[in-house]
């Protein structure tokens, strides 16, 4: 009767026991598939790294870890820094057994236009291996909307300026072109299409005093060309006076022509003085011209003198006498 109620419990027992082994064995293979689903394995050696950043823009927990596009581990979680207000810490879990150099950046980009966010390791070129609990260096690459906006925003900007421009030109063209100001250009553009009749009427008349005139403008450039080749042709003849010229005017300069000159000058004084002295009255020359009895005696003794010539001339004998022996 014992020996069957301990069968009894042994059998129960080991029925229980089965179910236990069956539900945890079941259970790890669900853990072991989500951490598989989920890019990690129980069994797989890994690290854990952190970086800082200042924004994680959209950044979620179980996001991949990539290098050069692979991946190598996930995002395992993220929290406010305690020490640093502001700051944010991200924990990776890095899987792959690749040689990362301590001085890599963790950036955090969009792999598309819709995708969601990963982190790149930016591999840096220290020789230092990247170990277990070590901080990486963060960067936050902008998004496609926030180069969009530092490119829109310029261009707003600029379109505002624009805008604000063509507002204020317009204003003053409206307060400049009042009814007078059109009044006058109306009547400037008149004044312009006269100006154009004018000019295209005296372009007619230059056109018919040019077809008029044709042929004496061609005898006038027949001239041109003639004077043209005889100087040509008497070119040695002009050189031959410039040179002559220029002997001329080197003997100019160094004649004494200043000194000359002087003596000249010097001349017509001592004419001017004599002149001087006979108008006086002084020498003989101004005592004749000035002294009227002296040339009336002077103008009598050559008319006596005449008379005596003509007597002689008409009675020699009467003055020169001839005998024969």
């Amino acid at each position: 009767m014992f020996a069957t109620k301990i069968k009894s419990m042994t059998f129960q027992l080991s029925k229980e026991l089965k179910v236990g082994i069956v539900f945890i064995i079941a259970l790890s293979v669900l853990i072991w598939g989500l951490m598989y689903l989920k890019g990690l394995e129980i069994f797989q050696p890994k690290k854990v790294v952190f970086a800082v950043y200042d924004r994680v823009n959209g950044l979620v927990a179980a996001n991949p870890v990539t290098i050069r596009g692979m991946n190598v581990g996930q995002v395992k979680k993220m929290y406010f820094s305690k020490k640093k207000a502001g700051k944010i810490i991200v924990e990776l879990i890095i899987t792959q057994d690749y040689p990362i150099p301590k001085n890599s950046v963790a950036k955090i980009f969009s792999s598309g236009l819709i995708s969601s966010k990963e982190v790149e390791i930016v591999l840096g070129d220290s020789r230092e291996i990247l170990q277990d609990g070590d901080t990486l260096q963060a960067l936050t690459e902008s998004s496609l909307s926030d180069e969009v906006s530092k490119q829109l925003i310029p261009l707003k900007e600029k379109a505002e300026s624009l805008i604000s421009s063509i507002d204020t030109v317009a204003t003053i063209i409206k307060d400049v072109l009042n009814k007078k100001t059109r009044d006058n250009l109306i009547m400037a553009v008149d004044n312009i299409n006269k100006v154009t009749k004018n000019l295209a009427s005296i372009s007619s008349n230059i056109d018919t005093l040019v077809g008029k005139q044709k042929s004496h403008l061609a005898n006038i450039i027949n001239n041109v060309e003639s004077i043209s080749k005889n100087l040509k042709q008497n070119n040695e003849n002009i050189t031959n006076v410039l040179t002559n010229f220029s002997n001329l005017s080197d003997s100019l300069s160094k004649a004494r022509i200043p000194t000359t000159i002087f003596k000249v000058n010097q001349a017509m004084g001592d004419i001017n003085l004599v002149l001087e002295k006979i108008n006086k009255g002084q020498g003989s020359i101004g005592l004749l011209l000035n002294d009227k009895k002296l040339y009336d005696e002077v103008a009598k003794a050559a008319r006596d003198l005449n008379l005596l010539l003509e007597d002689i001339k008409a009675n020699p004998s009467k003055y020169i006498k001839v005998s024969v022996f």
